[in-house]
């Protein structure tokens, strides 16, 4: 019943920014937004879908692919159902579709397998 969808991507250019939403709606078994761990996941062409970012339910606990550190910040806003990406020093290795997944948890996953909700996706596109 949950239902994710994204928005934000586009195209820019290397070196430039780009914050990326998920807004949620709807809702499993009562429970609330903030008690899914939500993610980040990206799929360029030609490979497989990897994880970018993971937060846990309260924000407390964030993990980053070691490609994105230190040039991302995840966040979430649970009283509007939401949770963000932000990408600073794009590169081009930065283009792909991005998804926004949720799970139960309670841990933070970084892997396909511990999401059962996803949204449809956003073209990020970063020109050299």
């Amino acid at each position: 019943q949950v239902q994710l969808v994204e928005s934000g991507g586009g195209l820019v250019q290397a070196g430039g920014s780009l914050r990326l939403s998920c807004a949620a709606s709807g809702k499993a078994s009562g429970r609330t937004f903030g008690s899914y761990i939500m993610a980040w996941f990206r799929q360029a062409p030609g490979k497989e879908r990897e994880v970018v970012a993971v937060i846990s339910g309260s924000g407390f606990t964030t993990y980053y692919a070691e490609s994105v550190k230190g040039r991302s910040t995840i966040s979430r806003d649970n009283a509007e159902n939401t949770v963000y990406l932000q990408i600073d020093s794009l590169k081009p290795e930065d283009t792909a579709v991005y998804y926004c997944a949720g799970g139960p948890g309670p841990g933070v996953a970084s892997t396909r397998r511990e999401y059962n909700y996803w949204g449809r996706g956003t073209q990020v596109t970063v020109s050299s």
